[in-house]
């Protein structure tokens, strides 16, 4: 993102705080922001997800030349349409890894900063240097060649170094705050639907962990994102109504905090329902003009024990043919080992979603990760 604002201010030279928020900046991350339909905390979910859905779902995402390779590499022989890393031609930051040694520090010993001085001075021989290219990095000696896997073949051009590519310099912390900060100033808001499993199997600390878990997860979100809470059992109870966050936050915490867990369990029904909700919300939206981003996030420990409707007429009737890049996705959460991760992983492939398996012990950090995704 920084490297997307140098190329708006038009400058090679570090940026200040203050040409981050230039107005001709925040209308072109505004710009950025209304036509970008997936964010994520780590490229190869993404990777994944391009590779799974195909150009008309993902054309393009924001990653490290490395990570580019690193998949190539893996998942040549399944890839009908191998990803290719792009130098943009405004300039790109080129990461390093600064090695430092302390020696002014007064617990380091002129014994240590020697030897580290020794250390540096063998990383950056040749030797260590090719050692580099073979784990898909290149090398800071310049005079080193490249070689496999950085090629055409794998999807980068090893034509393209320091001398013919331009490098801007890493943001200080304020540019890095400012930059975040209009990020969130300027991202797509959200539409959440949060569908909790309530139903007998999630007694005892699951349903403890789970619903401090998803209070957590509603006092992260932006205020003004919007949510809607639904709970399943043997049916489906709208617990909130779709509302902007900074409106419920605090109350539906405190009453997803004393939820309990008993009967059975209406999964297909609760999917059918919420996905309704969800594009009854986008076209509502899409009629006024606003663009939004839609998640399911679905949490369960078990199957459908109902069988109404069906799994066939749940995934045939209820969810789209295709994953739309700008539809509703689902993020199933696989709770516990007794959780369907079979249907739960096809309910997210459907969508254009992504799995996660969680228990009671990792709940909080999984719903951190989903927090990302939108």
């Amino acid at each position: 993102m920084t490297a997307f604002v140098h190329g708006i201010v038009g400058t090679e030279n570090p940026l200040t705080a203050s040409q981050v928020y230039q107005n001709e900046v925040e209308e072109a991350m505004r710009t950025l922001e209304q036509n970008t339909s997936k964010y994520g905390r780590q490229s190869s979910a993404l990777f994944k997800l391009m590779v799974e859905q195909g150009p008309k779902f993902v054309h393009a995402i924001a990653a490290s030349e490395e990570t580019t390779l690193r998949f190539n590499i893996k998942n040549g022989d399944e890839l009908r349409f191998p990803l290719v890393f792009i130098f943009p031609a405004e300039g790109t930051i080129w990461a390093d890894h600064p090695y430092c040694i302390l020696d002014k520090a007064d617990w380091v010993s002129v014994e240590q900063s020697e030897a580290a001085g020794i250390f540096g001075d063998y990383l950056l021989a040749p030797e260590q240097q090719a050692l580099v290219v073979d784990n898909r990095l290149r090398p800071t000696d310049s005079s080193v060649p490249l070689h496999p896997p950085i090629s055409l073949d794998n999807g980068t051009d090893p034509r393209v170094n320091l001398s013919n590519a331009i490098r801007l310099p890493s943001p200080n912390a304020d540019v890095g705050a400012a930059v975040v900060d209009l990020f969130m100033i300027t991202k797509r808001k959200a539409t959440i639907i949060i569908l909790l499993d309530v139903s007998g199997s999630m007694a005892g600390d699951k349903i403890k962990t789970a619903t401090a878990a998803t209070a957590d997860f509603l006092a992260r979100l932006d205020p003004d994102d919007e949510v809607a809470l639904l709970t399943f059992n043997g049916g489906v109870v709208t617990l909130s109504e779709p509302d902007a966050v900074r409106n419920v936050v605090e109350g539906l915490g405190l009453r997803v905090r004393t939820l309990t867990a008993n009967g059975s369990t209406a999964l297909y029904a609760a999917v059918c329902q919420a996905a309704a909700l969800a594009g009854e919300l986008q076209a509502e939206d899409e009629a006024r003009g606003e663009s939004r981003l839609y998640g399911i996030v679905l949490l369960s420990d078990g199957d459908d024990t109902t069988g109404r409707p069906t799994e066939n007429q749940m995934f045939t009737s209820c969810l789209p043919a295709d994953a739309e890049a700008d539809g509703f996705k689902i993020f199933p959460i696989a709770f516990g080992d007794q959780a369907n991760e079979a249907l739960l992983s096809r309910l997210a492939l459907a969508t254009g979603g992504r799995l996660f398996t969680a228990d009671p012990d990792s709940i909080g950090k999984v719903y951190f990760s989903i927090s990302a995704e939108q």
